[in-house]
Formats: structure tokens, C-alpha cells, sequence
């Protein structure tokens, strides 16, 4: 088995309300997610991502498709492929008077861990909050809070970890902690990680492999290098010492732009031009380069490009 999860053909329509007509959801999505890789879920909302996950974890009965997870087909399996996935929800759906130690071992019983195989001290360990493990949960910050949910997600040892907007509100501290949790059970424990996020930064650093999906339809699944490389367009921009000539001949499809700090950005398509002929047609005009870097598209350009008017 090469897959973690295999989707093939998946639809939920929603019966319409007060007259409304059904709502199409899933349109007849096709996903396979490699086992080991770090992969991200993308798209607006309203794409139908949510939907997806809560598939995935039992929470709502697709309309028609095959689910298998972990080689588990979910219709033939259904305790099988639950086991094998834990899911980090948005909402803090937490019981107030729980303590974190109380909550995982609640958590590890609905799932059937027998108490000596439970690894409760390790997982507060690990999210951080051995300190508060005796403390309501009423009393914890948000933050420590949406740790919890990590921790829950993972009493069962799953080999899926769903992240659905891990770090949705939090801060920089959590953030951070919260990758490098998620990188260590990657690296670790082999454990595949499928996240759902807005911050297309934290998609493009932390993924393999990536799938856009817009009004319950796959747009577009590929590996991230492979995603980037879509994009042709080409950012230079130069910092001349002194003044420069507010026009001068450059190779044909670079377009110049002129910063307020007075900075030259010149904006062209890899396969016209090269940014050595940009920077020789500059020292023709004889402009005296301070400073030069070159920016690349990022996954916010391929991600509007793939949704926009879509």
C-alpha cells in the first residue's frame, strides 16, 4: 500500500431547506494521499473541505463515492478506517471540567486503548501541558486549549493526523510548537498529515505534496516544487545608487515599475527574458546598482490564479 487515503469518485449533496434547493457539496472528487507525506488541503470557503474531513472521520454519511483509509474501505470497515485517523478540529469542542489528563484518558477509552497501552503523560509531554494536567479545562487559555485538541487526536496512535486550521487565531509560540510537533511524528513516526489551512505560507513550508479544491471540485493536485513552478512570472527589483533615468530600453515583455523609496521593480516572464539581460540593459542606462534580489511566486499567486473566477 502506497496510498494513506484513497477518494475516488466522493459526492455529498445537502437536502435544501425552506424551499431551497439540495446543495451540492462534493462533486465526484477523485484524491489519493500519499503514506508519509505532509499534505494540504487547500481552498475558499465554501470549497467543500470541511465536508471532506467530516467524511473522513465518520462524522457525516457521504451521498456516494468510495472512502478507504489506510487500505480500509469505510463502508466495509468502518471501525478499521476510524481508527486509523485522528482528527485536530477547528472548534474547541472541549467539556469544561475535564482536566487535559482527564480528557485524553476519556478520549483513549471511547477508542478502546486498553489502559496499559495508554500514553497519556507522553502526549502532555509532547503538547506541552504537563503543567496544567491536573487543571480544568475551563482554566486553560486558548491556546492551550487548541493543544489539547492535538493531544486528543492522537490518544489512539493514528497513522492519519487531520489538521482542519490547527493555528486559526493563535500566536507565534503555539505556532511554532505546533509544526515542530508535527514534523517530529512525521519524521519519527511515519504518521501522514493531511492540513487544512488559510496561511498559504505555513502550506508552502511545511507541505509535500498540495490539492486545491473549489465548489466541491478538484482543481488541481500536484507536489508543491510542481504547483510554484506553474507560475512563469518573475519579480527583479534593484536598488540604484543615486538617480535613474525614468525610462530606458529593456529586453522586449519587461515591464518597469518605480517604488516610493525609489527602488526599480522590473516584472517579466521567465521564458522572454533573463534577469541578466534585465540587469545589463540597467548598466547600459548607466544606473549604479546598490542592491538587487529576485522574488519568486509564492502559493498565495498559484492559489489565486487556480480559484479566481472559478
Amino acid at each position: 500500500m502506497s496510498n494513506a487515503l484513497e477518494i475516488e469518485a466522493l459526492r455529498k449533496t445537502y437536502a435544501g431547506g425552506a424551499g431551497q434547493p439540495p446543495k451540492e457539496a462534493l462533486k465526484g472528487v477523485d484524491l489519493a494521499i500519499p503514506q508519509g507525506s505532509i499534505f494540504g488541503l487547500l481552498g475558499p470557503n465554501g470549497a467543500g473541505k470541511s465536508t471532506l474531513i467530516n467524511i473522513l472521520a465518520g462524522l457525516v454519511i457521504k451521498t456516494s463515492g468510495k472512502v478507504r483509509i489506510w487500505g480500509f474501505d469505510q463502508d466495509v470497515n468502518p471501525r478499521q478506517s476510524r481508527a486509523a485517523i485522528g482528527v485536530m478540529p477547528q472548534e474547541l469542542n472541549l467539556d469544561p471540567f475535564f482536566t487535559p489528563r482527564g480528557a485524553l484518558e476519556v478520549q483513549a477509552g471511547l477508542y478502546g486503548v486498553p489502559k496499559r497501552d495508554r500514553r497519556t503523560d507522553e502526549i502532555l509531554e509532547l503538547i506541552g501541558l504537563s503543567d496544567k494536567a491536573d487543571a480544568y479545562a475551563r482554566t486553560l487559555s486558548g491556546g492551550m486549549r487548541r493543544r489539547l485538541l492535538l493531544g486528543k487526536a492522537l490518544v489512539h496512535d493514528p497513522q492519519i493526523l487531520v489538521l482542519d486550521e490547527p493555528t486559526a487565531g493563535v500566536d507565534i509560540e503555539l505556532r511554532q510548537m505546533l509544526w515542530t510537533n508535527v514534523r517530529k511524528l512525521n519524521e519519527e513516526r511515519g504518521m501522514t498529515i493531511i492540513l487544512t489551512t488559510h496561511y498559504l505560507e505555513e502550506a508552502q513550508e511545511m507541505c509535500d505534496e498540495i490539492a486545491i479544491i473549489n465548489h466541491g471540485e478538484l482543481i488541481k493536485q500536484d507536489t508543491t516544487k510542481n504547483l510554484l513552478g506553474l507560475m512563469d512570472a518573475k519579480t527583479l527589483v534593484i536598488e540604484p545608487e543615486g538617480g535613474a533615468p525614468e525610462s530606458f530600453a529593456l529586453p522586449e515583455g519587461v515591464k518597469m515599475g518605480r517604488r516610493r523609496d525609489g527602488a526599480l521593480v522590473f516584472d517579466f516572464s521567465r521564458g522572454q527574458a533573463s534577469v541578466g539581460a534585465i540587469l545589463d540593459a540597467v548598466k547600459a542606462a548607466g544606473i549604479t546598482i546598490g542592491d538587487v534580489r529576485t522574488m519568486e511566486p509564492d502559493l498565495e499567486d498559484v492559489f489565486v490564479e487556480l480559484t479566481s473566477g472559478k
